[in-house]
Parts: structure tokens; sequence; C-alpha cells
């Protein structure tokens, strides 16, 4: 009988400006055995995923520059498929949102993001945000293909 293929690891690419953030996340999804690539800009992100096919994208939403509402619309245009889950540190989550600030679920939703995370986030609710998010891409997939 011949051996089994392997299957490739997933490759996910991390967007945040933080660098403790950038690396805290990468040591994680490397120690779940995902391929990590980080980068510390929206710009060099938009780079990475034309120069290469990335599984899933997790974005800082609040970058300098170009930030990551910016970069979500500019993955979107180069593979709409791709789950992308926004993280944020600006706030705590919805139920400490105070009124006057922005809704940032909606506005990740809007430009495309999958989900949101919100920092700082235990692994386990990272973990959890990609695992949801490839669930999220496998329930289109299969309804496009019998649509």
């Amino acid at each position: 009988m011949p051996p089994r293929a392997k299957s490739r690891m997933a490759r996910i690419l991390v967007i945040d400006d933080d660098e403790a953030v950038r690396e805290a996340t990468a040591m994680v999804l490397e120690g779940a055995r995902f391929e990590v690539v980080a980068v510390a800009d929206g710009k060099s992100g938009i780079e990475a995923v034309r120069a290469g096919a990335f599984d899933l994208v997790i974005v800082d939403l609040f970058m300098p520059g170009f930030d990551g509402l910016q970069t979500t619309k500019a993955i979107r245009r180069i593979n709409p498929r791709v789950p992308i889950i926004a993280a944020s540190g600006f706030m705590l989550g919805n139920s400490n949102r105070c009124p006057e600030m922005p809704n940032f679920d909606a506005m990740a939703n809007e430009v495309g993001a999958s989900a949101t995370l919100y920092k700082p986030f235990q692994p386990a609710a990272l973990l959890r945000a990609i695992e949801d998010a490839f669930r999220h891409r496998t329930k289109l997939a299969l309804a496009t293909a019998h649509s």
C-alpha cells in the first residue's frame, strides 16, 4: 500500500503593527501547527497576499498608515474567498463599548472580514476564531457547489 500523502499545514498571514502581538500570535499559531507569515503593516500584508496563497488572514484594524479596514478591502479584491479575522485592541468587546464609539464589528464585516477578535485575546479564543472561520468557509464552498 502506498504511503498516504501528507496534508499541508494551513498557511496564515498575521498583519499587526505591534511587534509583541505579532510574535505572540505567531508563536501560538506555530504551536498549533500552522505555517505563519507575520508582517508589520497593511501594505506588506497586501504584498504578501499578492505573492502567495494564504488559507486565512488575521489583520489588526488600527495600524498607522494603511489601516486594517483599507487592508481588508484590498485583500478582498485580490482574494475574495480567503477568510479574514479583524483584530482590535481599541475596545474590549461590544458589551463594554461606549455608545458614541463606532461599531467595529459592523465596520469589519462591511469590508469583508469573516470575524472580529478583541485584543488581548487568549490563545484558545484565537484558535476558536480560526476554527470558526475555516468552518464558515467550508459551508460557503459546499453551498456554492450545490447551487
